[in-house]
């Protein structure tokens, strides 16, 4: 502020004094002609028209070409103004010269404007000037105003601007003390957010934005480590009584041998949920790593088919690939573990045989698994694939919660997409959607890279 009002001032002062200026100048040029026209106009002689009459502000002199004095207002009669150097010049053109004149013994700034003029057979040299003392006067008088008024203005002008940022800042410290309270022992609150449409209220609505995302994912991490802590106690548990049914006395090597293979079921779960939840964690850090290239659908859903075809027997619930020959852009050791949670989740909730197929539309391939059992609940579609989800009860039986969930992580991590749906003549059909082609058109080089083609290492099965 301090520059922009020296700026003003300066520019004020400039301009006044070059309006002062332009308006003697053209006093002095309206002066110059009247004196030219009488000068002129004399018949009897220089002196013949009498003395140049006084002005206040103005007057005049008229010399010769040697700079003698042949007419002049009465109080510059006696020697003439113009200084030698002047002189020559204003025989050859109109000149302006400002300097100090003697007016009643005291000196004056004046300004004079000199011309050449030929008369009655002569070169002569009007001269006429006006005193600045009026100029000056207004321009000290403006520089005193500002000088004092400068200030004041300043003062006034700090005392608004700091008032206007206070209040506006005001909102902010508010909003700095709310979210110095905030903390996740007490989700829920935001930071106040001004009724005004602007770049703080946007902000305010920004943050607040932020602090749901932040809660939501913190509320999914507390429930996330609250389910698999609750995942992870029954086997815990079933394997220490095991363990300590078998540590008692008077036990026989055939109840020794089956404790210890119950163990070994029980170890053989919980070595499964670990790497699910480990799945599940790289997927939400975004980082599950995937090595996509060119495969052969129906090899892998084949490959799939064989991992269960002692299950299969045992159960009597035949696995059925049907042949197409579509290829697709995934990881296989991923893909395999997708499709077997589900082979794994028809064998276990599902009846009748078991089919395996895939679809082609559009450029994506669609890998289904489906079964004809009582199919899914309708209030659990809406959320098959959330983790440690379960239909009922009974569908529960023996499971994590995990399967469909890691599929869809399987399936995000392929820039892809996982469904379930219920079958019209009965039973479950979930199914993955992958592209049919690399992203952007581009081969694996090597197979080693994740879609987003960073390095990445792949889990085992």
């Amino acid at each position: 502020m301090a520059l922009v009002l020296s700026a003003t001032g300066l520019f004020l002062y400039l301009r006044l004094g070059s309006d002062l200026d332009r308006t003697i100048d053209q006093g002095l040029r309206a002066r110059a002609d009247e004196v030219t026209a009488l000068v002129k106009q004399a018949d009897s002689g220089l002196r013949g028209g009498g003395r140049l009459a006084d002005s206040d502000e103005t007057f005049a002199q008229i010399l010769d070409a040697k700079g003698r004095v042949i007419d002049a207002s009465s109080q510059y009669a006696r020697r003439p103004l113009l200084r030698p150097g002047d002189l020559a010049r204003a025989q050859t053109s109109t000149t302006l010269v400002d300097q100090q004149v003697y007016v009643r013994s005291e000196k004056e700034s004046t300004r004079l404007l000199a011309t050449p003029v030929r008369a009655q057979d002569q070169r002569l040299i009007v001269v006429v000037g006006s005193s600045l003392e009026s100029r000056d006067a207004s321009l000290r008088d403006l520089g005193t105003l500002l000088l004092v008024g400068g200030p004041v203005a300043l003062l006034l002008a700090a005392l608004a601007g700091y008032g206007l940022s206070a209040a506006s800042l005001r909102t902010v410290e508010s909003m700095r003390r709310r979210a110095e309270e905030i903390s996740a022992a007490a989700p829920g609150r935001r930071l106040p957010v001004p009724p005004a449409n602007d770049e703080i209220a946007r902000l305010g609505h920004t943050l607040n934005d932020m602090l749901a995302r932040l809660e939501v994912a913190f509320n999914r991490e507390r429930t996330f480590v609250s389910d698999a802590s609750h995942e992870l106690r029954t086997p815990l548990a079933v394997l220490k009584a095991e363990l300590e049914l078998a540590l008692r006395r008077g036990r026989s090597r055939q109840e020794l041998e089956q404790a210890v293979r119950s163990a070994a079921e029980e170890t053989d779960r919980l070595v499964q949920l670990a790497e699910d939840l480990l799945v599940i964690a790289r997927s939400d850090q975004g980082g599950l790593p995937v090595r996509p290239a060119r495969i052969d659908a129906v090899e892998v859903l084949n490959d799939v088919r064989d991992r269960f075809a002692l299950r299969s027997e045992e159960t009597a619930r035949p696995i059925v690939v049907e042949e197409a020959a579509v290829e697709l852009w995934a990881d296989p050791l991923r893909l395999r573990q997708a499709l077997g949670n589900l082979v794994d989740n028809a064998l276990r909730y599902g009846q009748g045989p078991v089919r395996l197929y895939v679809l082609q539309a559009n450029g994506e391939v669609e890998l289904h698994v489906s079964d004809e059992g009582p199919g899914f609940p309708a209030a659990f579609l809406g959320k098959a694939f959330e983790r440690f989800t379960r239909g009922d009860e009974g569908r529960g039986r023996g499971g994590s919660g995990l399967g469909l969930a890691i599929v869809e992580a399987i399936a995000r991590a392929h820039m892809g997409r996982a469904g379930a749906a219920n079958r019209s003549e009965g039973g479950a059909d979930v199914f993955l959607t992958l592209a049919a082609a690399p992203p952007g058109g581009r081969a694996a080089a090597g197979g080693d890279a994740t879609p987003d083609g960073t390095p990445g290492n792949a889990l085992p099965r």
